[in-house]
């Protein structure tokens, strides 16, 4: 039973890795897809749940990729019987997307003594969800769709607050974006060079989650960042989702353009990601771990403070 179970884990890595690998090989970083132009007609959000949550993890880069490959233009995700219990129904000859469930239970057993003792075991769950665009019957409360995006030359003072919240020391100057572990700071080039505040806000987010890396935040060795390509790989492919994540968080649409290091790295990330079926979900949960931790720095709303 073990067995069967290891096997059926491996193969839904194997399965959902393979489907980044040949978004990669094409060019395409499925983290990114979403922003292009044919896809600015409305506000980028990550996927919603059937009760409008947003995914975490791997599945917002699955499901980012699907909805753009399908021309979805809703949110929204549910299962077949999340829809049923709404009184809808999947429209005749549509398919789902793939999806996982990742979590742990607890199994007692007896060690070398005899003595009882507790052992987490963790387990991977496929399974398939619609799109809002495939389901008929829906109420009016599930088939929003993003709302218009607004004009991205404007400043966007809310992402800014976002950033000025994290105490993160940020300098301007220079042509170079980068984080220094040595002096603890972001490096950007003036607001004024970068094509428009869009792309500013999504070069801040990346650079500042190689901020989270720091010991006194979420302590991410780079100690091999400059001498490790796999060790660097992995670090960039867990910022560039990171900071799509932000991006959708914060509903900015920029318009990413490939820095002149991405050529680079999209070859790094097809060797670490082929060598490695575990890669993407380790990245995608390292990510949604620094954007929690980015999120976590905000100051709490009114209700929120009184909840606690």
């Amino acid at each position: 039973m073990k067995a069967r179970a290891n096997g059926s884990r491996t193969d839904i890595y194997a399965r959902i890795t393979d489907k980044i690998v040949a978004d990669l090989e094409k060019g395409v970083r499925p983290w990114v897809q979403p922003w292009s132009k044919r896809n600015t007609v409305g506000r980028i959000t990550r996927p919603l749940r059937h009760n409008g949550e947003g995914y975490t993890g791997v599945n917002v880069l699955l499901l980012w990729s699907e909805g753009i490959a399908r021309g979805f233009s809703s949110p929204m995700w549910m299962t077949l019987r999340q829809a049923n219990e709404l009184g809808a129904h999947i429209r005749k000859g549509e398919s789902g997307a793939t999806i996982v469930y990742a979590s742990r239970f607890t199994k007692t057993e007896k060690d070398a003594g005899g003595a009882e003792v507790e052992r987490e075991i963790p387990f991977l769950k496929a399974y398939t969800v619609f799109n809002c665009d495939q389901i008929e019957g829906l109420p009016d409360h599930c088939c929003r769709h993003a709302d218009p995006v607004p004009n991205p030359v404007e400043p966007i003072e809310h992402a800014e607050r976002f950033f000025g919240n994290t105490g993160a020391t940020v300098r301007y100057g220079g042509d170079k974006a980068y984080y220094s572990p040595a002096s603890d700071h972001v490096q950007l080039p003036f607001p004024e060079q970068f094509k428009d505040a869009a792309s500013l806000v999504a070069t801040k987010a990346h650079e500042i989650l190689h901020w989270t890396s720091a010991p006194p935040r979420l302590n991410r060795d780079l100690s091999r960042y400059h001498h490790d390509k796999t060790d660097r790989a992995r670090e960039e492919l867990l910022v560039e989702i990171g900071a799509s994540f932000i991006c959708a968080d914060l509903g900015i649409v920029p318009e990413m353009e490939p820095r002149p290091d991405h050529a680079s790295y999209l070859q790094s990330w097809l060797r670490v990601l082929q060598e490695d079926r575990r890669a993407i979900f380790s990245a995608a949960a390292h990510a949604q771990r620094a954007v929690a931790y980015l999120h976590g720095l905000q100051p709490r709303t009114e209700t929120e403070r009184k909840a606690a």
